[in-house]
């Protein structure tokens, strides 16, 4: 089990929450998806290591972009 935390930058609301968890779930191994919207977090919990560039692709691919 693994377990990494991003920071989200854009989300405003639970449309947003909706749209970044359900892009990040796709990405293959990922088992759950954590989005606290006032923090911008994103905890990811797969069954192995998930690429950077994976959940970056994937929030990109919502609307938003991972800070840093």
């Amino acid at each position: 089990m693994s377990e990494s935390t991003y920071t989200v930058t854009g989300m405003t609301c639970g449309h947003c929450v909706a749209s970044v968890t359900e892009e990040v779930t796709k990405i293959d191994g990922v088992t759950g998806v954590d989005v606290d919207l006032p923090t911008g977090a994103v905890k990811v919990t797969s069954a192995a290591p998930v690429a950077e560039a994976d959940v970056r692709a994937a929030v990109e691919e919502a609307g938003y972009a991972l800070a840093g």
